[in-house]
């Protein structure tokens, strides 16, 4: 499910305020190979056993925030550290 483009306009980084893109496939398989390896946890120190299948990445590429069922997650203790990969 598509991200509109006016809500994508507005989301920014709730740790540094940067703004984020849609996260293209190669960067969600290189994750999901991450995850299903065991090697991923969220901000909040969770081991991440589902893969992900849409998600928002900062601009500097640090840091991902999964998008659910259309909505994105904008927690720090839900985002996904992706320098760790």
């Amino acid at each position: 499910m598509p991200i509109d483009q006016e809500l994508l306009d507005i989301l920014v980084c709730p740790a540094n305020r940067t703004p984020v893109a849609v996260a293209d496939a190669a960067l969600l398989d290189r994750l999901n190979a991450a995850i299903s390896g065991g090697a991923v946890k969220n901000g909040g120190g969770e081991a991440l056993s589902e893969p992900v299948t849409a998600g928002l990445v900062r601009e500097d590429g640090r840091i991902l925030y999964p998008v659910e069922d259309g909505i994105p997650v904008m927690l720090i203790d839900e985002s996904i550290d992706l320098s760790k990969l």
